[in-house]
């Protein structure tokens, strides 16, 4: 099979274009195709622009991306400089992570307009439960006179003085 960098120079001589006009294509500087057509990716400072331009210039070439960035990918992993570092810790991802990374994916506008609706409709909710059953459930209405009976027959209850 041949390399990535193979690929890529086979499609643009295909295509019968120059490397200047991949470039005005793609965007990408001459000597950095160049690099990639040679599989020279010492030009490159991190594999993310490595990838970022092979996927750059295979769409533009109208080939098959992913078969392309797996075997870029096969290719980075045999090279020193740009085989994927280490993780960077050896704990275990926990739930609150994985709620975490979800918190951090919402759109808070969304969240805090979702939130305030809910609210609106919860005290709407309330004020008309309250408006409903607000003037029966009066609770000192519902005590039936009472009268006061002393022990002693004959006792009256004490006057106020003024």
């Amino acid at each position: 099979m041949s390399t990535v960098a193979e690929q890529l120079r086979a499609a643009r001589e295909a295509q019968k274009l120059t490397v200047q006009q991949v470039a005005d294509m793609t965007k990408i500087r001459t000597d950095h195709i160049q690099a990639l057509e040679q599989g020279d990716f010492s030009l490159f400072s991190a594999p993310i622009y490595i990838r970022g331009s092979v996927k750059n210039y295979a769409t533009r070439l109208k080939l098959d991306v992913p078969p392309i960035m797996a075997a870029l990918d096969a290719e980075l992993g045999r090279t020193e400089n740009f085989s994927e570092p280490p993780p960077l810790s050896d704990v275990a991802k926990t739930p609150l992570d994985d709620v975490m990374y979800w918190a951090a994916k919402l759109n808070m506008k969304v969240v805090l307009a979702a939130a305030g609706l809910v609210s609106l409709i919860v005290i709407a909710i309330l004020v008309h439960a309250v408006m409903k059953h607000g003037g029966k459930t009066d609770a000192l209405g519902k005590i039936p006179p009472a009268r006061y009976e002393s022990a002693n027959p004959g006792d009256t209850l004490p006057l106020p003085k003024h």
